[in-house]
């Protein structure tokens, strides 16, 4: 059992790999990095779309510390990351020391792997720890409403659950809505516009089970997407499902 510590050296050491399952217990988070002409936007985003983009940390301009972990470096402490030029994806590097700039605004935003242990822990399986995988993720019809410049569409994960452990993992997530809350959709994919959830967007694929039902959390891939429709000339983000793991426990965040 890695420490949230001891998970970040090992992907500053070079550990390249999903972070679900990783340091059990602590919340991890979404980055998304922008340049301050672009941080209201965002932060506004934010606000308007709380249950896929549940603000945890804001840094002060230039700055790659965030009070989730104090000491921890967002420029070399997550397994990978994304650059982005005019909403293309550029590349994926382990790090991001060279690109950093005075002029960027980190926002760190709630992850939903941060209720798994909290549904293990109810005795509802998480299927994508049991196959090895990352969480699938997909782009909907759904749109998000609109923050200055930034608009997308919403981005959800996908978990199979028992059907008859449904309403436990509705209430459950329920208590944690810092990072993301109860599910979005629960049931038919179709009527998200999911065509396929064997083709996820982002992830991998994560099977059912006899029995099982596909559910849907909100996602903080969502603000992704919005940079691939917004076309910003320059953001940094974390790639889906290697995530910041911080020092906060799961329980911080756990609302009633």
């Amino acid at each position: 059992m890695l420490t949230p510590a001891d998970a970040r050296t090992a992907y500053r050491g070079g550990l390249v790999a999903p972070t679900t399952g990783h340091a059990p217990g602590f919340t991890q988070a979404n980055l998304v990095v922008l340049p301050r002409e672009w941080a209201y936007d965002m932060l506004l985003f934010g606000q308007r779309n709380p249950v896929p983009v549940p603000l945890l940390d804001v840094t002060d301009t230039g700055s790659f510390r965030t009070a989730l972990a104090p000491g921890a470096d967002l420029r070399t402490d997550l397994p990978r990351y994304r650059v982005w030029r005019d909403g293309e994806l550029v590349d994926e590097p382990a790090d991001v020391v060279d690109l950093w700039r005075d002029d960027l605004v980190s926002f760190l935003i709630g992850c939903s792997f941060s209720f798994e242990q909290a549904l293990l822990d109810a005795g509802v399986p998480v299927r994508n720890l049991e196959q090895g995988r990352n969480v699938a993720m997909y782009r909907t019809l759904t749109e998000c409403r609109p923050a200055g410049r930034l608009r997308g569409p919403l981005v959800v994960s996908m978990r199979p659950i028992p059907a008859g452990l449904v309403a436990t993992a509705v209430q459950v997530t329920a208590r944690m809505p810092r990072v993301h809350g109860a599910p979005v959709h629960i049931g038919s994919p179709a009527d998200l516009g999911i065509a396929d959830l064997a083709r996820p967007d982002f992830g991998e694929p994560v099977y059912a089970e006899p029995g099982d039902v596909p559910v849907f959390w909100g996602c903080g891939v969502t603000p992704q997407a919005a940079l691939m429709d917004s076309r910003p000339p320059f953001a940094i983000t974390h790639a889906p499902g290697h995530m910041f793991v911080t020092d906060v426990p799961d329980s911080a965040y756990r609302e009633f």
